[in-house]
């Protein structure tokens, strides 16, 4: 039983007229005959009942229209399925972010994905800082991560997506909470809760520099797994902590409040990372996708160590 065979069995069903049959096919009639007698050779029944003035289905014809189409049906979705995935239209990409900073942004994403391609499997695996995440698309183990890097090695290719300013964190009954800017210099000798020191951590980087800038050491008195745990514990007064400004736009404790810092530091951009060598098809179709999501400020030149 061939292909060819069941859509011209279809045809002359449906049709109830070879001659009908045939023209639908774009083919001669005589083909068209010779197939449905192949067909019925085959399957050792006659489908349909012929006479010179019409033509009618068998008992066994009509029990093969059913699983005719189905038949018909599964090899459309499996060419459509083989074409697709050609495409980049089928597939998985997998995507590593930090929760507090950036989930509003990956929904954004997550949700046109879904949308415009249906087929992809997008997988989101938040809690990861900037720099083991780069290290997971160096690896392999993911396929674009989000993060604030200010060099990326070579065979990263990167994106910029936000441009970002650096906010203080502090208690809303802090002596400062009623202002709107703060200096690094106005928190000297405060308690501060910071991040896990990883190497290349932005953050990290930033509290450091400016107040040593300012003359003194942080007194960190605590560290927080995660962006969404540190504003916690500054809810809860333990102490203030630097963040960046997606970061107070995601937060809305009402007993952290976040003053803009206006001291002159290195400028922070949240990118997008993947691997220029990536073979994985489904991977362009989101990075474009994820373009028009996420036009992101005037495209600058990515350093590269």
């Amino acid at each position: 039983m061939e292909i060819q065979q069941l859509r011209v069995f279809l045809a002359v069903a449906e049709e109830l007229h070879f001659g009908r049959a045939a023209e639908r096919l774009h083919l001669a009639q005589p083909p068209v005959s010779r197939m449905v007698r192949q067909l019925e050779r085959d399957l050792g029944t006659d489908l349909f009942l012929r006479s010179t003035r019409s033509v009618r289905l068998t008992a066994a014809g009509a029990a093969l229209l059913a699983p005719a189409r189905e038949i018909l049906a599964a090899t459309q979705r499996a060419k459509a399925g083989v074409l697709a995935a050609g495409r980049g239209e089928l597939g998985t990409v997998k995507l590593a972010y930090a929760g507090a900073s950036t989930h509003v942004l990956v929904g954004m994403l997550a949700r046109e994905v879904r949308r415009v391609y249906p087929g992809i499997e997008f997988l989101l695996n938040s809690q990861d800082f900037a720099l083991p995440a780069l290290a997971r698309v160096l690896r392999g183990d993911v396929d674009v991560s989000l993060g604030r890097w200010d060099f990326v090695p070579a065979g990263v290719q990167s994106r910029i997506i936000v441009e970002e300013h650096l906010v203080m964190a502090v208690p809303a009954s802090h002596r400062l909470a009623s202002k709107e800017e703060v200096r690094v210099a106005d928190l000297a000798g405060e308690p501060f809760v910071a991040l896990p020191p990883h190497e290349g951590s932005v953050l990290g980087d930033r509290l450091r520099r400016l107040s040593l800038g300012a003359g003194f050491d942080p007194d960190i008195v605590q560290r927080a797994p995660d962006s969404w745990t540190a504003m916690a514990l500054v809810g809860a007064e333990v102490g203030c902590s630097l963040t960046v400004s997606s970061v107070a736009g995601n937060v809305t404790d009402p007993h952290v409040h976040f003053l803009r810092v206006v001291d002159e530091t290195l400028p922070i951009y949240l990118r997008m990372a993947w691997r220029g060598t990536s073979d994985n098809p489904a991977l362009p179709p989101v990075l474009a996708l994820a373009e028009r999501v996420w036009p992101g400020p005037p495209q600058e030149a990515v350093p590269e160590e």
